[in-house]
């Protein structure tokens, strides 16, 4: 095809869509009366014959067939995406038209076209539609893809539905082109699907070397998510690139296309079962009742306020001292706010007065304190702030959350709270028991409740997205140490989990969530490099894409994070949430080193500050930072290590504490 051809058929592409249309008018105003023409010519046996045969009636007769294919949506469809549903309606209604007109005929004893000719019409026409639009079709494709850049030779890894309708999708994508099909299914082998050969999943490896493959794309929908994480471990280890398609309930209508393709995620990594929020604790707190969230603008505090949001209560308050987090959250909500009384409140926690009034003011029933300072390097150089906030916020909450008569009030912990090594974590573990001793008072109407959790991807510390720029930029990937192991949990899983870890709550209970298995960071981001079709650069492969640089421990921070202080667990009627027994302070003696530890900071001092927050949590140990690894865990060490998944210490991985 020449360029002047193709710069023609691309400007057929950029018509508007009423020119384009009026065009295929135009076309079919002169290829129909030929069709009917050729029908006739085909009853009466010759062309002169034909010419000879009411040759204005066969104008009409084939002109009247346009507006049935307009009926029909021929002129709406757009030539490049037209499928057989379309093609079908049109066979219908000119069916339809072709036989009404034979009945009036027989009726009227018109004899000026032979009746049988129009049955002949209706065969050629139809073949001519359809043939015209698929020729049409495959010229503007070629053109689009014959100067564009190279398609991308796929395998689908999937033969199932999903993966046959992206196969179809692919045929008319300028970017994709599907090679192949590979599937566990030992029926599928040697078999053809949607035109292609599907080939076995051992076969992986050698087919992508084979059929020079750029990409894979897993086309398994509805796999549960510990297959779908086989199947991806299995196709980068062919070294290229990997894609994926969402699971089923992300696809719109359950139909697939080559829009729906996506870079692997790494949720889909974690092979994490999704368990449905229970209807009934989902909603207990919530439903009906005024909510307040504090930390409504940080990673965990939106994604409740989100998941609150959907149960309909009937007041949420949402609480931050960061303008522009609090203005984005309440931008998103608001849509969403048609019967709930919406409110953003520009504030800190350290505001009693404030607190106290937003309680009263609006009966709040529930409270999801998430507001906190929990990077660990910034707290540990900021020390006085951290324990401001993350200390004597919490006591704020939980005094106004009593004093206002708050029916539930569940703090937001962290797994670095369990035998802490940095400021953060020991702040944090402060926080629970306060609210073990919250929920001790005699006098408290409140329930007072903690959850416990470790990371969660996509919040604003995670590894992922700076792993994923460092990737972007060339590297060196910068991890802190070959051993640093870490708990992770998706968002909205942890988000649906406090809420119902509140719903269970009696007063002083630690919840603790089931992080799953502990993940490795050094093998998380070979992976990474792995998923992004590039290679490790290591001393036994110096001419590899990417490095990974070891650069030590910061301030505070741990090797291997824990879930439990102490060993008495009990389930809570959830499978991943469990309670455990832990230790707490007398209130008196609970008052009196949070009155020391307030007169510390106050005097700026940070040196007694740290002796304070070491008599609250004797379990403090700034230099265990790099101790042992717990019993249970095993791990490679260093460059080249054999990747594996540790496993857990914790057995079941999922606790929670009882004061």
């Amino acid at each position: 095809m020449s360029s002047w051809s193709v710069r023609s058929l691309r400007g057929l592409v950029a018509l508007p869509a009423w020119c384009k249309a009026a065009l295929l008018v135009a076309v079919d105003a002169v290829f129909l009366p030929l069709c009917m023409l050729a029908s006739v010519t085909l009853r009466v046996g010759t062309l002169d014959e034909a010419l000879h045969t009411a040759l204005a009636g066969q104008v009409i007769f084939a002109w009247l067939a346009i507006p049935v294919l307009a009926a029909a949506g021929l002129y709406r469809s757009v030539v490049r995406y037209l499928d057989l549903r379309v093609l079908a309606r049109c066979s219908a209604s000119l069916a339809a038209v072709v036989l009404l007109v034979y009945m009036l005929a027989q009726a009227a004893d018109l004899t000026m076209l032979p009746r049988s000719s129009m049955l002949i019409f209706w065969f050629i026409t139809f073949a001519y539609v359809l043939i015209s639009r698929f020729l049409a079709r495959a010229l503007l494709w070629g053109a689009l893809q014959r100067h564009g850049r190279p398609l991308v030779r796929t395998i689908i890894y999937g033969a199932g539905a999903a993966g046959a309708q992206l196969a179809h999708s692919m045929q008319f994508s300028p970017e994709y082109r599907a090679v192949c099909f590979v599937d566990d299914e030992p029926a599928l082998r040697g078999k053809k699907v949607a035109g292609l050969d599907v080939l076995p999943a051992d076969a992986l490896r050698g087919a992508a070397d084979k059929l020079a493959i750029d990409l894979i794309v897993v086309a398994v929908p509805s796999a549960a998510p510990a297959v779908r994480r086989r199947i991806i471990e299995l196709a980068e280890g062919t070294g290229l690139p990997v894609k994926t398609l969402p699971g089923l309930v992300d696809l719109v209508q359950g139909d697939v296309r080559v829009s729906d393709i996506r870079e692997v995620a790494l949720p889909d990594l974690l092979g994490r079962e999704v368990v449905p929020p229970d209807a009934k604790l989902f909603s207990r707190n919530i439903r009906g009742k005024a909510v307040l969230v504090t930390g409504a603008g940080g990673s965990i505090g939106s994604e409740l306020c989100r998941q609150i949001m959907s149960q309909r209560p009937a007041v949420l308050l949402l609480l931050d001292h960061s303008e522009f987090a609090l203005y984005s959250i309440e931008q998103e909500l608001r849509p969403q706010a048609q019967d709930v009384t919406l409110e953003a409140v520009l504030g800190s926690v350290l505001d009693e007065d404030l607190l106290l009034q937003l309680m009263r003011q609006h009966r709040v029933d529930t409270v999801y304190h998430a507001a906190a300072y929990k990077h660990v390097p910034l707290v540990e150089a900021n020390v006085l702030r951290g324990i401001t906030n993350n200390v004597f916020g919490s006591l704020a909450v939980a005094r106004c959350a009593a004093a206002a008569g708050v029916t539930t009030c569940v703090l937001v912990s962290t797994d670095k709270a369990v035998r802490p090594t940095n400021i953060m974590g020991t702040t944090k573990r402060v926080a629970e028991l306060i609210f073990q001793g919250a929920a001790a008072a005699p006098q408290s109407k409140t329930t007072f409740a903690m959850v416990r959790f470790g990371n969660v991807l996509g919040s604003s510390g995670s590894v992922v997205p700076l792993f994923k720029r460092q990737i972007q930029d060339g590297g060196p990937i910068t991890i802190t140490h070959p051993d640093i192991i870490r708990y992770f949990m998706l968002i909205p899983e942890a988000a649906q989990l406090v809420i119902q870890a509140g719903a269970m709550a009696r007063g002083g209970e630690v919840f603790v969530l089931d992080m799953g298995e502990p993940v490795r960071i050094v093998d998380l981001a070979r992976t990474l490099i792995r998923l992004s079709g590039l290679t490790e650069r290591t001393k036994s492969h110096p001419d590899g894409d990417i490095a990974i640089e070891f650069v030590g421990l910061r301030p505070g921070e741990k090797l291997y994070e824990e879930l439990l202080i102490g060993d008495g667990v009990t389930p809570s009627g959830h499978p991943r949430i469990m309670c455990a027994h832990e230790r707490m302070l007398e209130p008196q003696v609970l008052d009196t080193l949070l009155a020391q530890l307030r007169e510390a900071s106050r005097a700026g001092d940070v040196t007694r500050a740290v002796e304070q927050l070491r008599l609250l949590v004797p379990e403090y140990q700034p230099q265990a930072a790099e101790s042992a690894p717990p019993p249970g865990y095993s791990a490679g060490v260093g460059e080249g290590a054999d990747e594996q998944v540790l496993q857990p210490v914790l057995a079941p991985p999922v606790v929670s504490a009882l004061g």
